[in-house]
């Protein structure tokens, strides 16, 4: 006689009520390319330098990544259906794969993304940086919508040296890491700390970017259940 796995009690969506998903996100893994188009605009007496501290700065081993990698919501969709209830930090995941409960923490956000982790600063003062990207290139706004900043890396025809880095650098947090909506906006803070590139790598994104994230994860199902149950 086969023994009923305890974990089985601690699913958040029972074996029996689980559902299909609808694909709602996409990756943008492929719009790496929209980075190297950007940085391989700047003037040629610019761009070796401009190349190095990119690939030098704490998002550019991103740029090795396989520009054709493919991402699976349904894999996603899949996993989060079967995630536990656990007394574990409330901001790590459990899921139930196989027979095993299998965790989802900063631990393992780190190891895949290479990011940093560490105290997180205060990001509720904005200042403007006079002549800074945020001034040259949005007039110094306190809206700037993503889709803006991803015209101008697209664009290119960048004013100063490393302007092509710092928009670059912003496209990849917000659009591949954050993986904001195009009618988001750019937090103003950001347009201050990019200015200091040194400052801008030294910035524990890990944190940052994990937070976003496992916020997302947690909520992702709200009320889809719901809905699934009134389209049949």
């Amino acid at each position: 006689m086969q023994m009923r796995n305890p974990l089985k009690d601690l699913l958040k969506t029972p074996a029996e009520e689980r559902y299909p998903g609808k694909i709602t996100r996409h990756d943008h893994f492929g719009h790496l390319r929209d980075i190297e188009n950007a940085l391989n605009s700047v003037p040629e007496d610019l761009a070796v330098e401009e190349r190095r501290r990119y690939t030098e700065s704490c998002f550019g081993h991103f740029l090795r990544m396989q520009h054709n990698m493919k991402f699976s919501a349904g894999i996603v969709h899949r996993l989060l259906i079967r995630e536990l209830h656990h007394d574990g930090p409330e901001d790590e995941m459990r899921f139930f794969l196989g027979k095993h409960s299998v965790r989802f923490s900063k631990v393992e956000f780190c190891l895949i993304t290479g990011l940093k982790f560490g105290q997180l600063p205060d990001t509720s003062t904005y200042d403007v940086v006079q002549n800074g990207i945020h001034q040259r290139y949005f007039e110094g706004r306190d809206e700037v919508e993503f889709g803006e900043l991803r015209a101008v890396v697209r664009t290119g025809g960048f004013a100063e040296q490393y302007d092509a880095v710092k928009l670059c650098l912003l496209y990849m947090l917000n659009w591949i890491l954050m993986g904001l909506d195009e009618r988001e906006k750019v937090s103003l803070w950001q347009f201050r700390l990019i200015e200091n590139l040194d400052a801008f790598d030294a910035f524990p994104w890990g944190g940052h970017v994990y937070r976003r994230s496992i916020s997302g994860f947690k909520h992702a199902l709200d009320g889809r259940r719901e809905r699934f149950e009134k389209r049949q």
